[in-house]
């Protein structure tokens, strides 16, 4: 177990500071007490590594359900409503996300207050953890900008009465303290770190490139593309299997940049029971790719599949691929973890036949991403990291910036080409003078090839404005023999809407509301 996971469960509650010193003085024996924490340089690591547990988990899989790509597999599951474009300011994933978002600001602000009571010999290493707690602080604020726009700016601890005031502030404002607190964090951090108990902590190249995630997603392109930049020089590279990336041989290589950390019997998460197929120890199933995805992959030689001139293959549709579609996605004929072989057709006969259970993929198609042998035996307890951040995403995140800028160099093509052309996946080349549309389309096919499923394919239809188009109408599966006549998939009574008018932004959760009038409404809900 790392120093981040050993000292989390130390740390037990700090918070709780109204101790009663008049009964009979004595000190508790179940929690820490305020009077006597925030004294050594090991009190405040303690406190630092505490934060972490805030950083997203498997919920960015359900993030992607949410888009055109992804599919909640149950009809009646709540987020589906979101979906179906039935959804309010009541449902639970609205009023989730933005409640986890703000536990962790909170806990990173309680941080920043008190830290600098420790007394330390090394202030480098307190400002150290100042920087990650701030680099934690902006990764929430970077979703809550991206999901809900202006929200409430809270940078120190509020008593409930000044909760019950609190106004939404701009998003621009928003981005403005994100560009701030990242860059002042990257100075504070390291490059990386030499003891091997740090895996895991936050280093110079997060910071870095979360601003440039959060300034793409802004639209401030320069912004993005230089602190793409700023991520180069640090030590990272692109791992040589993208098949294997998602594995727990793979885990901490040098495409890593921000992860969820996660051990077995002690740390536990349960990515591999919520979405592995059905047959898989009973795999959840929750969230599944659609034929959306699946078509989206490249032929092996850069042609889409429906081009003049493709070779596809409708009988042998998975041949001639981008590999990253068969390493990403279960398809027809694929090994599980259990040694069977996946056969999701309604008439195949199998556990993992459409219809064969509601909890079997409705579309025909499992992430294979993160769903590993190991954890076959007992699939609640994947000791598997969760990816937040890679290199990857900071090549694409570059080339679209300077694609939008129409800085049209030879290091957009290299960016993107280093992404496609990763040794297990050697897709082609860009040809060069390709146009800023075209290039705009090649690297939004890459983002979303490369990163399905990781949790930011949401983010990417609402600023692309592509998400009035990518969202309606019914939800497709496999193509399938149906007594010799090919038949595709199609998820039962279930239309997907998406009103442009109020869709592009979630609203405001009605509990917030309810606690603090002062918060206004998104438009049109």
């Amino acid at each position: 177990m790392n120093s981040i996971h050993k000292s989390i469960y130390l740390f037990l509650i700090v918070l709780l500071a109204s101790c009663n010193k008049d009964l009979l003085d004595t000190a508790p024996t179940d929690r820490l007490a305020v009077d006597v924490f925030w004294n050594t340089e090991a009190d405040a690591k303690l406190a630092v590594n505490a934060l972490y547990l805030d950083l997203d988990s498997t919920n960015i899989l359900s993030l992607d359900a949410l888009t055109d790509i992804g599919h909640t597999n149950q009809n009646f599951d709540v987020q589906a409503y979101i979906e179906l474009g039935t959804y309010d300011q009541s449902s639970a994933k609205v009023y989730g996300e933005w409640k986890n978002a703000y536990k962790g600001i909170h806990a990173a602000n309680y941080f920043l207050e008190n830290v600098d009571k420790v007394t330390s010999s090394t202030p480098a290493l307190i400002n150290q953890f100042k920087g990650e707690a701030k680099t934690l602080r902006a990764y929430q604020y970077i979703k809550l900008a991206g999901l809900y726009g202006d929200v409430p700016l809270v940078t120190t601890s509020i008593t409930l009465e000044q909760a019950r005031t609190l106004q939404r502030t701009p998003v621009a404002q928003i981005y403005d303290f994100i560009d701030k607190e990242l860059t002042e964090s990257a100075a504070l951090l390291p490059a990386a770190y030499a003891n091997a108990a740090d895996k895991g902590r936050i280093a110079r190249g997060a910071a870095w490139a979360l601003k440039a995630r959060a300034d793409l997603f802004a639209g401030r392109y320069q912004l993005a593309a230089d602190a793409a930049t700023e991520v180069n020089g640090l030590g990272y590279t692109l791992y040589d299997s993208y098949q294997k990336l998602f594995s727990y041989a793979a885990e901490n290589n040098k495409e890593v940049i921000l992860d969820k950390q996660f051990i077995k019997d002690n740390y536990p998460n349960n990515v591999f029971s919520m979405m592995a197929p059905y047959s898989q120890k009973n795999g959840n199933s929750s969230y599944v790719p659609t034929k959306v995805l699946a078509d989206t992959y490249q032929m092996s030689d850069g042609k889409d599949i429906h081009a003049p001139g493709s070779t596809f293959d409708e009988d042998h549709p998975y041949d001639n691929r981008d590999p990253r579609l068969r390493y990403s996605l279960f398809v027809d004929g694929d090994v599980l973890p259990s040694g069977t072989v996946f056969h999701p057709a309604p008439n195949s006969g199998t556990a993992d036949a459409i219809g064969s259970t509601y909890i079997a993929s409705t579309t025909g198609y499992n992430l294979k991403k993160y769903i590993n042998p190991e954890d076959y035996a007992n699939p609640a307890n994947s000791g598997i990291n969760m990816i937040l951040l890679r290199y990857a995403e900071v090549l694409l995140t570059y080339a679209e910036a300077k694609i939008e800028l129409n800085q049209l160099d030879q290091s957009v093509y290299n960016a993107i080409n280093t992404v496609r052309r990763r040794a297990d996946v050697n897709m082609p080349a860009l040809p060069a003078g390709l146009t800023q549309s075209q290039l705009r389309d090649a690297v939004r096919y890459e983002r979303t090839v490369e990163l399905a499923f990781e949790g930011l394919r949401l983010y990417d239809i609402r600023r692309w404005k592509t998400a009035e188009k990518v969202m309606t109408g019914p939800v497709y599966g496999i193509t399938w023999n149906n007594n010799g006549q090919r038949t595709v998939v199609q998820v039962v009574s279930f239309n997907r809407a998406f009103d442009k008018s109020r869709h592009y932004l979630w609203p405001v959760p009605q509990k917030e509301r309810d606690l603090d009038p002062a918060l206004s409404q998104n438009p049109n809900w």
